[in-house]
């Protein structure tokens, strides 16, 4: 496929600040004649130049190494000429607003990388693991994006679109051939393709899921009534005296958020102010917002004074004032809830894990000592738990949510289709449900998307990407 029809764009692709060097990237059909302008000469591409960068007249902005790469051979598809010099402030912007004066624009975010996907250089997929490799935090978040980056992900999702492909192939030629001996209800193979299929991206999920904790990680939310050793506990499992700890009840009336990582998955803890009632219009507002942290939380950590003299669980669960909220909300709660029976080394009891039933549905409890630290690897262990993480997975391949729900959407298309298909009902069915799985599918690597998505995905990345 040729490379599209487009303009030159250049951005200084090297963080603001002072660094020993700083480079400035171009793209696009006038790169060539740009050389020209601001060395004096054409570099042969793919040879590093060290020259002169010059200004209009003639006179040297910088000195450093020239790079040109003659399209298609470059990362865009384009002619690109990467300028390194020294990462000076004024420096790089000097070079830049002399390429500016070239008739060349400022790119926009991610659009070098949006580039390399329409002239087919790289898929949707490795695009976006190129912002997520940058942005990853641990060592096991950057194998899991060089895995999407080199091909591995959009490689399964390949598969698992041939496949639909083959099975749909077989449908529509009953249908097309339906005055004729076709009966593709008998046929045990189909059924049998369809349910492999489904095996498969369930797999893939799973792999998926794993990439997907690597990086975005699990919000845990630390709530419960003031005095209950809240921000201890958020000192104990961050590792240092993000919050101020004292007697005095109430001490917490903002978010705190502090973020850990237990074997390579993040882990963004948020620490609220104590839910009581309170005339202090500091002290509600703190409580409205952790109710607000509260609905989004993926973990919510409930903790409890366990020398407090009531521990019913309905009075350890009143803070959460699950009495005011709907059937869905209640069951949404709980099911996110863990109750932390904090403060044990005052009634030098042994850390210890395990469940109650409340409302049909099993709460864990744990019970550890957050000013001593006692339990706070068990505390950890569960956390992996409920997010599901296993971090010994060496096969996870970085996804974003979009990625997930598009597999989980297929998954549900090929599931009716299965369905559609044992109840004997129109083909015509079968087939539609086929077709939307596998353009959900295309959606993921970019075969099959809007211009829209494309746009909202793009606008996350670094200038100069």
């Amino acid at each position: 496929m040729p490379a599209i029809e487009t303009d030159t764009i250049c951005a200084i692709a090297t963080p603001v600040g002072r660094s020993g060097i700083g480079i400035v990237r171009l793209s696009g059909p006038d790169v060539a004649k740009a050389c020209e302008e601001l060395l004096g000469f054409l570099p042969s591409p793919r040879h590093a130049h060290y020259c002169d960068f010059l200004d209009a007249d003639q006179t040297v902005i910088d000195q450093g190494v020239a790079i040109y790469y003659q399209s298609p051979d470059s990362f865009t598809g384009e002619d690109i000429l990467e300028l390194q010099g020294h990462g000076g402030v004024y420096v790089l912007n000097a070079v830049l607003e002399r390429v500016l004066l070239l008739d060349i624009r400022l790119a926009g975010p991610g659009e070098f990388s949006e580039r390399a996907f329409l002239n087919d250089k790289i898929d949707l997929l490795q695009a976006e693991a190129i912002a997520d490799l940058i942005d990853a935090n641990s060592k096991q978040a950057v194998q899991s994006a060089m895995r999407t980056l080199r091909g591995q992900f959009s490689e399964l999702v390949h598969h698992l679109v041939t496949m639909l492909t083959t099975i749909r192939v077989s449908v529509e030629a009953a249908i097309d051939f339906s005055d004729e001996d076709i009966d593709l209800m008998a046929d045990a193979k189909v059924e049998e393709s369809i349910e492999e299929t489904l095996n498969q991206i369930s797999g893939v999920y799973a792999q998926a899921q794993q990439g997907a904790l690597l990086k975005d990680g699990l919000q845990v939310v630390i709530t419960g009534i003031p005095n209950a050793g809240k921000s201890s506990l958020l000192n104990a499992l961050s590792g240092i005296d993000s919050a101020i700890v004292t007697d005095i009840p109430g001490t917490t009336r903002d978010l705190l958020k502090e973020e850990i990582s237990i074997d390579g998955m993040p882990i963004h803890i948020i620490d609220t102010a104590g839910l009581r009632t309170s005339d202090n219009i500091v002290e509600i507002e703190g409580v409205k917002r952790t109710h607000g942290a509260i609905e989004t939380a993926d973990q919510i950590l409930l903790v409890f004074d366990c020398t407090a003299p009531e521990q019913d669980v309905d009075k350890v669960l009143q803070p959460l004032n699950l009495a005011e909220k709907s059937a869905d909300s209640i069951e949404s709660i709980l099911t996110r809830c863990t109750l932390i029976y904090n403060k044990i080394d005052l009634l030098d009891n042994a850390p210890s894990k395990d469940t109650i039933l409340y409302k049909n549905k099993e709460l864990s409890k744990i019970h550890l000592s957050a000013k001593q630290g006692t339990g706070i690897g068990m505390l950890r262990d569960h956390l992996k738990t409920c997010a599901g993480f296993r971090p010994t997975e060496e096969t996870a391949f970085v996804a974003r949510e979009r990625h997930l729900a598009e597999l989980k959407k297929a998954e549900k298309l090929i599931k009716n289709s299965l369905l559609q298909l044992s109840k004997g009902s129109h083909l015509e069915l079968v087939a539609e449900d086929l077709r939307l799985a596998q353009n959900h599918l295309s959606t993921i690597t970019g075969e099959f998307t809007s211009d829209d998505l494309l746009g909202e995905i793009f606008s996350s990345f670094c200038i100069g990407k």
